[in-house]
């Protein structure tokens, strides 16, 4: 049984950094996509990120320029590095796996979800 397991959320001032990630474990799995999903208080689950084996990536426009995805095959892990945050990046963010591709996550979302991890962006 795979699980993903997110780390790296927490508080931090507007024009500040933060590093997410999450590691796989529980399954000999190969990830040809991994990406982030988030969910702001009221809202519903937005892509933020993807990337694949390949290596290529894929953003929101609203984090395009701010917020870099990269992903360890090897380690089975995704990182998100997030720079000049702002207060509307508050949200719970989610980690998310599919065997197929990066595509299946640009399609709603992928096979595998971690519980997700609080990113508060505050004075």
């Amino acid at each position: 049984q795979v699980q993903l397991v997110e780390s790296g959320g927490g508080l931090v001032q507007p024009g500040g950094s933060l590093r997410l990630s999450c590691a796989a474990s529980g399954s000999d799995v190969r990830f040809g996509g991994m990406g982030w999903f988030r969910q702001s208080p009221g809202g519903q689950r937005e892509l933020v990120a993807t990337t694949s084996l390949g290596g290529a990536t894929n953003y929101a426009s609203f984090v395009k320029g701010r917020f870099t995805v990269s992903m360890d095959s090897l380690k089975k892990e995704v990182y998100l590095q997030m720079t000049s945050l702002r207060s509307e990046d508050t949200a719970v963010y989610y980690c998310n796996a599919d065997r197929s591709g990066a595509k299946a996550l640009s399609s709603g979302g992928g096979e595998y979800w971690g519980q997700g991890t609080q990113v508060t962006v505050s004075p």
